[in-house]
């Protein structure tokens, strides 16, 4: 669709090199500063979709921003500047090989490692006779690696990543502060728009100087569950499914249309009608998560508009 942005292909001042991932695209320019741009692809089961999603970017990247905002009292971030609507400007930094994921309910992978029987999730005791998204007694941090095998993340244990040197013991304490007051941080914004924070992730890395600092988006649909708060009592009582606030939707639309991302499969055809409810939703996300009304950007040029304003903002960091 003309009015989204799938692929850029900018040349900045000063740019050393481009890392196109699913769905954004880091520009790294000289000065160990990053422009980041959150692209409107669209990824489930580790695939992209041939279509864009309007106004996808510019709303992932627009609530990673104010989540980093509120929460910079708690740990320092990379983010330094947000130039447009789907850009973000910071800090490079060295990302630290550990996925901190932070589970306050057993939803999710906990729920299917739970359903088979474990009761150890990543060297944490999870409680006998839980339900599926029953609240545990206190959250649970369940970190994650890349597998040393291929691309997927693996679970693993806090002990294993100090034996290991993944991250040094002290770095690892830290790490596990920051999460612990993040997701707290994180609940109570939740909670005071009507939602749960249920579980997320957190990633890391050091800036130069050796500073750890919290990086990548936080407590956004693509990389958090929300459940809505009024009726989930009511909703476990019943053993019914919980009312979520994620990109399930997009999941569950594709499985009923024999997609899972396995072999053999094709992706279906996202007709044009579809593609607008499933902005329509992607803003309904926006909404509910940040308490703020979604100010739609201006799509006629989304290239051109990015690329201004970019080039205004390193202009004025110059100065």
């Amino acid at each position: 669709m003309k009015n989204t942005i799938i692929e850029t292909n900018f040349k900045f001042p000063g740019q050393t090199q481009v890392y196109k991932g699913k769905v954004r695209e880091v520009y790294y320019l000289e000065n160990d500063l990053l422009v980041m741009i959150a692209t409107d692809r669209l990824s489930a089961f580790d695939v992209v979709m041939p279509k864009g999603i309007p106004f996808k970017g510019q709303i992932l990247n627009q609530i990673a921003t104010q989540m980093m905002v509120a929460t910079q009292d708690i740990v320092p971030n990379w983010l330094e500047a947000t130039p447009d609507p789907n850009v973000a400007v910071g800090k490079k930094c060295e990302p630290l090989k550990v996925e901190m994921v932070i589970r306050g309910y057993l939803s999710g992978h906990a729920a299917r490692e739970y359903k088979v029987g474990k009761r150890m999730l990543c060297g944490v005791p999870m409680p006998e006779g839980m339900m599926e998204n029953d609240k545990f007694p206190n959250p649970i941090i369940t970190p994650a690696t890349k597998a040393e095998m291929g691309d997927h993340d693996e679970d693993i244990s806090r002990e294993a990543i100090i034996k290991r040197n993944i991250v040094s013991k002290e770095d690892y304490e830290l790490l596990e502060d920051y999460t612990r007051k993040l997701f707290q941080r994180g609940s109570e914004i939740a909670t005071s728009h009507g939602l749960i924070l249920v579980d997320t992730k957190y990633e890391f890395g050091k800036t130069a100087d050796g500073e750890i600092v919290l990086i990548d988006e936080i407590h956004t649909p693509d990389s958090s569950r929300y459940f809505y708060a009024e009726g989930y009592e009511e909703r476990q009582d019943k053993g019914e499914i919980q009312k979520q606030l994620s990109k399930e939707f997009v999941r569950q639309w594709l499985i009923q249309n024999n997609f899972q991302g396995l072999e053999g499969q094709t992706v279906p055809e996202m007709s044009d009608a579809y593609i607008a409810t499933v902005s329509e939703r992607y803003i309904e996300l926006y909404e509910k998560i940040t308490g703020f009304p979604f100010e739609k950007a201006d799509l006629s040029n989304i290239e051109a508009r990015i690329e201004s304003n970019v080039l205004e903002c390193l202009k004025h960091r110059k100065r």
